[in-house]
């Protein structure tokens, strides 16, 4: 009887692995610690914690992010109070991150931020839920609310955070992200300067040169401001927009090109106190910040 019921055991196990075989690719099977996890079959309730952990391991090992998202998100639902939920959900956050699905990866990360204030996770999940943001940041002409809510959560990364390994990254993050605000200002500013709207294209250089000075748009800006206050016969303003230009970004092809339209109009580069570009040529050249 013995030597029946343990070929019994082992044509079971054979069995089981080509099931498993089978179904590698579907979220109802999989191996979990030695032990066969098919909800089809079994409710997933059955299954400890650590066990359904292991799956979605599994499943992010195997490139399934999706998949490896709702075996972490069950173990929150079947076991909230357990320290494997507060693993998980870190780990759902990523998983959803990883998926591209950036709404469930912000809502994960907000949960962990607000269950685990004090974990060792928490500037993780910050910095995840800064990223849900960030990496949607693909193109110039794309509504800017997701710019501005990027840059707030890495801002929150680098002030709450700052000794932790996330916060670097944050940093050069968050400088991109403002460099992009920056190019959506020149993008329109030069769309209202082709279109000879002189006035609309100014508001939005003054923008760029006013609020990301640090950006590498300002010599750009600096030069349009040129072009668009020689249009309008506005030649002191035209004039001390050269002369910053000319001080900061004397090697580039800006300030040729704007040197070139000032000397074209018998003018050179100078400055003159009866505009709004004083203060600002007080500040980058003078240093009188107040």
């Amino acid at each position: 009887m013995s030597g029946t019921g343990s070929t019994t055991k082992v044509i079971g196990a054979m069995l089981v692995v080509a099931s498993l075989a089978a179904c590698g690719g579907s979220r109802n099977a999989g191996l979990v610690g030695g032990s066969l996890l098919n909800p089809q079959e079994i409710p997933l309730e059955t299954y400890s914690a650590e066990q359904i952990f292991e799956r979605g391991e599994y499943e992010l090992n195997r490139k399934q992010a999706g998949e490896a998202a709702f075996y972490f998100s069950e173990i929150e639902r079947l076991y909230p109070y357990s320290d494997w939920a507060r693993r998980a959900l870190i780990m759902q956050a990523f998983a959803y991150h990883r998926d591209q699905d950036y709404p469930n990866s912000r809502s994960s990360a907000q949960r962990f931020i607000d269950f685990y204030p004090d974990d060792d996770d928490a500037a993780y999940a910050q910095y995840l839920l800064a990223l849900s943001y960030y990496d949607q940041i693909d193109e110039v002409g794309r509504d800017q609310g997701l710019t501005f809510q990027a840059l707030q959560s890495l801002r929150t990364v680098i002030e709450n955070y700052p000794d932790s390994e996330y916060a670097k990254s944050a940093i050069l993050k968050f400088d991109l992200a403002f460099d992009h605000l920056a190019g959506k200002e020149m993008e329109i500013g030069r769309y209202y300067l082709k279109r000879d709207h002189y006035t609309a294209a100014i508001n939005r250089f003054r923008v760029v040169v006013e609020d990301f000075q640090t950006t590498t748009h300002t010599a750009e800006a600096l030069h349009r401001l040129v072009e668009s206050y020689l249009s309008l016969g506005l030649t002191h303003e035209a004039q001390t927009a050269g002369a910053i230009l000319g001080h900061n970004f004397q090697s580039t092809e800006w300030y040729e090109d704007s040197y070139k339209l000032l000397t074209g109009r018998g003018l050179e580069p100078a400055f003159f106190k009866d505009n709004w570009l004083a203060a600002l040529y007080r500040q980058t050249i003078k240093g009188e910040w107040l």
